[in-house]
């Protein structure tokens, strides 16, 4: 999904991408040079999962034919090449979002990097009940009164680890409130945001919405209220360059499958002081230095939440993912992305009887549009769409809660990357513009 920039941004002296770099670009993935019902596909819902480039599909072929063997347990040469590239990719990961090394843990997705912590969260409180640990996990401890707080706004991902972490505890769940058009009430959320809490969850770009909110005004409130600030950078960090250190985050998570990476492998930052003393979330073997059949004493971060055998290939694919996108620019595919993005917003805004979700065009926004269309179920817009080959995604996009608050049961979203021309958002808007005579709504 791509980021749309103010019109201050785009005078930034960035190199333009065109439409002639940008088929240059699709070339290098192979999915995309496919009929669709008979017409050129044109794929438009890299919100849910990105396409891959031929790089990161060697890169993974490659370790299996070439490398292929179980990291941190063997002294043979594959074993130790394994590790090696398999760590080198973690690095690759770190600098991708200007983190540590130690800092970056591997995961499945960002949905098991948010479960991950909220379970450490509440076996914090068990281990500070013991005396086991460090001291400073009674800080972490939530206990009936604390608060979690989140957005509105938020995937199902970044919600419901929330809701049960708050069930466990007999934490008191909240959350910051949204306007008619889809803002976040910044205005109430340094209401929301107290004495009383402890953890503030929130999403860097709404995966429905399309807009990017302040997370450093509200980390600047999560560290006045001296609460743990977590970051769903899914929407973020496949698309504009993402320092959390800048941010001032303790946590984030992002998955690869959003960032052309294969599925799953995700990637969950935190704080390496915080990280080296929370418990751990899944045990076994790899993440413990002694055992006895008594109890375990267990490794430092990373591999403290490594337990088991890693996904090795996906980690070594993401760090090609991570590299494609460096070397083509992240600020560049940001600026490409913003231009698609606004001509998007603005075409479905001129289309009679579609009710455009978020800001409106010439506002920042990420380069993702949901719409619904009057008369019309999402699910059968996005049929119409398939039809002519335009691949887009219709249901409730994981957030029921916010399309509740907006009155809709499910909507359209159709969202670009760095491999879409603005001939590929034409044919949309296009076909788009016919769906409402199409079932005489």
């Amino acid at each position: 999904m791509a980021v749309v920039s103010t019109p201050a941004t785009l005078e930034r002296a960035v190199p333009v991408m065109d439409n002639a770099e940008v088929l240059r670009i699709r070339n290098d993935f192979p999915v995309l040079n496919q009929l669709v019902n008979g017409q050129p596909l044109v794929y438009l819902d890299s919100g849910a999962t990105s396409q891959n480039p031929v790089s990161v599909i060697e890169a993974e072929q490659e370790f299996y034919e070439q490398r292929n063997a179980a990291v941190h347990r063997g002294a043979h040469h594959l074993a130790v090449e394994a590790t090696e590239v398999f760590e080198d990719a973690r690095q690759t990961i770190a600098d991708f979002i200007g983190a540590d090394y130690a800092e970056t843990i591997w995961t499945s997705n960002a949905t098991e990097g948010l479960n991950l912590l909220s379970y450490s969260l509440s076996n914090a409180g068990l281990w500070a009940a013991q005396g086991r640990g460090d001291q400073r996990l009674k800080d972490l401890a939530l206990n009936p009164g604390d608060e979690i707080v989140v957005t509105e706004m938020e995937h199902h991902a970044n919600l419901i680890p929330w809701q049960e972490l708050a069930f466990r505890t007999g934490a008191t769940l909240r959350y910051i409130p949204i306007d008619d058009e889809g803002s976040l009430r910044m205005d109430q959320a340094a209401a929301v945001i107290g004495p009383r809490t402890k953890v503030l969850a929130f999403t860097h770009a709404s995966n429905v919405l399309g807009v990017i909110n302040p997370v450093k005004d509200l980390t600047a409130l999560g560290r006045a209220a001296g609460a743990l600030v977590v970051l769903d950078a899914c929407q973020s960090a496949p698309h504009l360059p993402l320092d959390v250190k800048d941010l001032g985050v303790d946590f984030a998570v992002f998955s690869g499958h959003k960032m052309l990476a294969p599925t799953g492998i995700g990637v969950l930052y935190g704080r390496q002081e915080l990280l080296d003393i929370l418990p751990p979330f899944l045990t076994g073997g790899s993440m413990i230095t002694t055992v006895t059949m008594d109890r375990a004493e267990y490794l430092p971060a990373p591999q403290r939440f490594e337990a088991g055998t890693q996904r090795i290939s996906q980690a070594v694919a993401m760090a090609a993912a991570a590299n494609y996108l460096t070397e083509t620019g992240l600020d560049r595919i940001h600026r490409w992305e913003a231009e698609l993005g606004q001509r998007m917003v603005a075409g479905l805004e001129s289309i009679p009887g579609i009710r455009v979700l978020g800001p409106a065009a010439g506002k920042e926004r990420i380069g993702l549009a949901a719409f619904d269309v009057e008369g019309v179920h999402a699910h059968d817009v996005g049929q119409f769409l398939d039809s002519r080959g335009i691949a887009v995604r219709v249901g409730h996009h994981c957030a029921q809660p916010l399309h509740r608050r907006l009155g809709l049961t499910a909507t359209t979203r159709a969202s670009a990357y760095l491999y879409n021309t603005t001939d590929d958002v034409d044919r949309f808007l296009e076909a788009v513009a016919g769906v409402r005579a199409y079932f005489r709504a």
